[in-house]
């Protein structure tokens, strides 16, 4: 059997469903076929729940999990940088398995076993499956967009990809034709059709925010919308969308024709969706926005920070703005997010850029107020992490952590080996979980209860969906769509913007920032002042801005950055990844020895921190032989992933000639193995 059939059709794919809900009632494994399953409510709900876990974000043991999702950007970085970036190490592989199906074979088995005894009719008047028709309904739902979920993965990362909507038999002819891959926006609206399709049959938030529901699948279809729309709109007239004279797909001299006409149209179509999907959750949200008391709880006799709390609690449940959110048990299935908080965040590191882009509390940005290093005394400049907080946008005051905060203020578990107290930032530790790469660390899931700091054991939920999302997706979505260069282009979108920054603790109006915006300015710390290498217009620019600070670390960063197509600069120039002013400033000597010493060492084979010809920590500048040492680079062809070549071989005539697969290789990817992209 061919690899792809592997990959497309598993044996006993019953076999691996549990389910805590009945599992003492479950029939004996050996014994399950299609013709005794999927007759009846909890068989469904068995099914999907092992579905979950294979497609929803989570968080294992020994990192900083959910809260890492940024890594390898401009707002975060790890301890090594990724080969992305890095001038010819990221190159075309033989397999992978971003391409592979067997999830996607899992769902449609699912369909085709359930749909022909659930009917057509998806308000149920044909259903046959035994149970709650309410419940019934729901989990079909679920699967819907579980499929929706998993095709958007698959596309961000290829683009142009196969729709497969059944399980397909062993057969070459058949799974050759199956592998043909749809132009992306065609992909784009299939996902949006299983979205539609789950939307009318979930049921409410109500029911359980730890399950899939109607709300969530509203703010993934706007999601999948503003994705496709923004990136047809800056990727217009290149190789990396259909029509265009280089695309891949025109193999065989073919013209495409867009659904709705043109590519214009298929921009407004998608950036229409998007705010259909989004303005239904943000009007019905906006009002229900958690909390931010603006204060960092420092004893537990103090009022807690409902914001901060919605980061770093077991239960989520109670934060209305929280539409999915995903649950760990000690014991069972746990995390170390507390823990990483609690200490260097695992060696993720904040990039002084992204500090740097956070607002004034007044609404100004820093460089309205001095120099980046030197402020007017409303802004404080960057000598000191006390001194970077100080009158900043509330959300970088309550999440960056500072020297001498209390970590801990209950300590339900005694003896742990957890800082009480933050210390100095232990920059020249060589222990991953204790090292804090850029010396800027995050308390984003920092819980103040010392149960929750047990490595291995923890218990921190994730919220995997916020209402607050779909606020952002309707501001960007209406202002590509319409925006006219003024404030007044759109109403609603301005109520969610001001909803947002009240809650950030912002004072000043966003027209008062638009008008101290200075995109050449804004550049030095932001990627996402560029779209295709061009400086965008100061309103798009701050709506990225409010994304970019509301979702701080979780995980949306690199997907915004490629469809805004946000990377074009760094083929003219590299990016030099910076952390905390080190050297010449009061933090140089948080690392002087009883000696008279420093622990700082640079310019060896044993260096810990970057040499002092700049004063910034350089993390990738420590050694000559560390990866990116001179910087960032970029490759258009790397907005997406190579595809790999044993999937054009295994679709070919003879099992060896790509060039008789119908799959092809993405934009300035090669077709050899272990090379890297063209341009």
């Amino acid at each position: 059997m061919k690899y792809l059939s592997i990959t497309l059709l598993l044996t006993g794919v019953l076999l691996g469903m549990t389910s805590c809900n009945d599992f003492l009632d479950e029939t004996p494994r050996n014994s399950l076929s299609p013709e005794s399953y999927f007759y009846e409510e909890t068989q469904l709900l068995s099914y999907v729940d092992d579905i979950y876990p294979k497609i929803l974000p989570g968080s294992s043991g020994n990192s900083y999990g959910f809260y890492a999702g940024d890594n390898g950007t401009d707002n975060q970085i790890d301890r090594n940088a990724p080969s992305r970036f890095d001038e010819g190490q990221w190159k075309v592989p033989l397999n992978d398995d971003n391409w592979g199906f067997e999830t996607i074979y899992r769902i449609n088995y699912f369909f085709s076993q359930v749909m022909p005894r659930f009917g057509n009719d998806l308000n149920g008047s044909e259903n046959t499956i035994k149970g709650n028709l309410d419940n019934v309904k729901h989990y079909i739902g679920e699967m819907y967009f579980l499929r929706a979920a998993e095709y958007f993965s698959r596309y961000q990362k290829f683009g142009d990809f196969p729709i497969i909507t059944e399980p397909l038999n062993d057969n070459q002819e058949e799974l050759t034709e199956a592998s043909k891959r749809f132009p992306r926006n065609e992909v784009a609206r299939f996902i949006l059709d299983d979205l539609e399709t789950a939307i009318q049959l979930l049921g409410s938030k109500d029911l359980a925010s730890t399950r899939i529901n109607r709300d969530a699948a509203l703010l993934l279809k706007s999601r999948v919308a503003l994705y496709e729309g923004t990136w047809l709109k800056y990727f217009k007239g290149t190789a990396f969308v259909p029509g265009s004279s280089e695309w891949p797909g025109n193999k065989g001299g073919s013209d495409y024709q867009y659904p709705s006409g043109s590519i214009d149209n298929e921009v407004d179509f998608f950036l229409t969706e998007a705010m259909k999907a989004s303005t239904e959750v943000a009007d019905k949200y906006v009002d229900q926005l958690t909390q931010n008391t603006g204060a960092l709880q420092q004893d537990a006799s103090e009022p807690n920070n409902p914001y901060y709390d919605m980061f770093a609690s077991e239960d989520l449940s109670t934060y209305p703005e929280v539409l999915l959110w995903r649950q760990y048990v000690q014991g069972l299935v746990k995390n170390d997010m507390a823990l990483a908080a609690n200490q260097g965040n695992w060696g993720v590191g904040v990039t002084r850029s992204f500090v740097q882009n956070y607002l004034m509390k007044d609404g100004t940005p820093t460089y309205h107020h001095g120099s980046y290093a030197d402020g007017d005394g409303y802004y404080m400049g960057d000598k000191t992490i006390m001194d970077v907080r100080m009158n900043r946008d509330g959300r970088l005051v309550l999440f960056l952590k500072e020297p001498q905060q209390k970590n801990v203020l209950i300590e339900s578990i005694k003896g742990l080996s957890v800082y009480m107290e933050e210390p100095y930032p232990s920059i020249t530790s060589g222990d991953v979980q204790r090292a804090y790469t850029t010396g800027y660390a995050l308390r984003k899931a920092g819980a103040f209860d010392t149960k929750y700091l047990v490595q291995n054991q923890g218990s921190i939920g994730i919220p995997v969906y916020r209402a607050a999302e779909a606020l952002l997706n309707y501001m960007e979505a209406s202002y590509e769509k319409s925006g006219n260069g003024s404030l007044d282009w759109d109403q609603d979108a301005m109520r969610y913007w001001n909803a947002l920054r009240t809650r950030a603790g912002i004072t000043g109006s966003i027209q008062s920032t638009i008008s101290a915006t200075i995109m050449a300015k804004e550049a030095e710390n932001d990627w996402g002042a560029y779209s295709g290498g061009t400086l965008v217009d100061p309103i798009i620019y701050n709506i990225r801005r409010e994304r970019r600070c509301e979702f701080i670390s979780e995980g949306l960063r690199y997907m915004d950055l490629c469809r805004w197509r946000a990377m074009d600069q760094l083929k003219a120039a590299n990016y030099i990844p910076e952390g905390i002013h080190l050297w010449g400033t009061p933090m140089q000597s948080w690392y002087d020895t009883e000696d008279g010493g420093t622990q700082l060492k640079y310019g060896g084979t044993d260096a810990n921190v970057s040499a002092p010809d700049n004063e910034y920590i350089r993390p990738y500048q420590r050694t000559t032989n560390q990866r990116c040492y001179n910087g960032f680079t970029w490759h258009s062809a790397h907005y997406l992933y190579p595809v790999p070549i044993k999937q054009m071989q295994l679709t070919s005539n003879n099992g060896v000639d790509i060039e008789t697969s119908p799959i092809y290789q993405n934009p300035y990817w090669p077709t050899s193995v272990e090379e890297p992209a063209i341009q």
